[in-house]
């Protein structure tokens, strides 16, 4: 956070940080493992590979990238997520780094890295403008910026529709679900790369019990519903809490008593200049 910040966009960006500080994002991020390896698998990340995880979380790229040999650096917002990604790391013998900060305002020179990466990440920052030529500056002339972005039309973007119906989102603070859509992200970042390609790819979720109990996970785990949930009554989580069932219910692919289902996000693959 740096002192050109006027006190409503600071106090936004404090509320963030307790949001995603709220919860357990490493235990969460269990279920997602799957559709994040192969998210990673598809980029083709070589060894010595310099990459920067934006929005890394407890480091489901960041991770299995240093495992694979790269030159791994994570920076989030969040202090929790950053203090479980470096667990991960020094329990598996990683040297990768990993920093607390913003993607608004990166710690780094520029053209630092091969490649920068963002899997849901960079795309909650509230200043995506500002997110778009950090993502730029320090990606080196040739290399490559990756995002996975959820769809405004996809499952979480019905998610989060469900939630602002809820808790009403700040005003200063654009959808982050906009990141998902093509149209923004070329005009996001237009003039900053020689190539851009744009894919939209079914994300799986599989949770071994039924909807009513993925929401309560979610509400349990995800900081997001976790705070949406904290912020309402006792007869408005009731009311939350049964649109949300009804979100799961309806898109469930499972008959056996799981939970099942495709999440829509759009992958960005944007080249630098040489």
């Amino acid at each position: 956070m740096t002192a050109t910040l006027t006190p409503e966009m600071q106090a936004l960006k404090s509320r963030l940080v307790a949001t995603w500080n709220a919860g357990d994002y490493g235990h969460f991020a269990t279920f997602l493992e799957a559709g994040a390896l192969e998210f990673l698998e598809r980029q083709g990340i070589a060894p010595g590979t310099r990459l920067l995880d934006v929005g890394c979380g407890a480091g489901q790229i960041g991770i299995p990238a240093a495992r694979a040999g790269a030159v791994v650096t994570g920076i989030d917002i969040a202090p929790k997520q950053i203090t479980q990604a470096r667990a991960r790391a020094q329990a598996e013998g990683l040297s990768a780094a990993f920093d607390e900060g913003d993607a608004e305002a990166l710690p780094y020179p520029d053209a630092s890295f091969d490649v920068v990466v963002s899997l849901f990440g960079a795309m909650f920052a509230p200043r995506p403008e500002r997110v778009a030529a950090e993502l730029t500056r320090v990606t080196r002339p040739g290399g490559r910026i990756v995002m996975a972005n959820w769809t405004p039309q996809g499952f979480l973007g019905q998610v989060f529709r469900t939630l602002g119906q809820h808790v009403p989102p700040s005003p200063l603070m654009p959808s982050p679900m906009l990141w998902g859509d093509e149209a923004t992200v070329r005009a996001r970042l237009h003039g900053g790369v020689a190539a851009l390609t744009l894919t939209r790819r079914p994300y799986p979720f599989a949770y071994p019990f039924g909807p009513a109990a993925v929401v309560e996970f979610f509400r349990e785990y995800y900081g997001p519903i976790n705070r949406a949930f904290a912020a309402l009554d006792e007869a408005g989580q009731a009311a939350l809490r049964q649109d949300l069932e009804g979100v799961w219910a309806a898109q469930n692919q499972a008959s056996d008593g799981t939970t099942r289902y495709d999440a829509e996000y759009l992958e960005v693959v944007a080249v630098r200049p040489e």
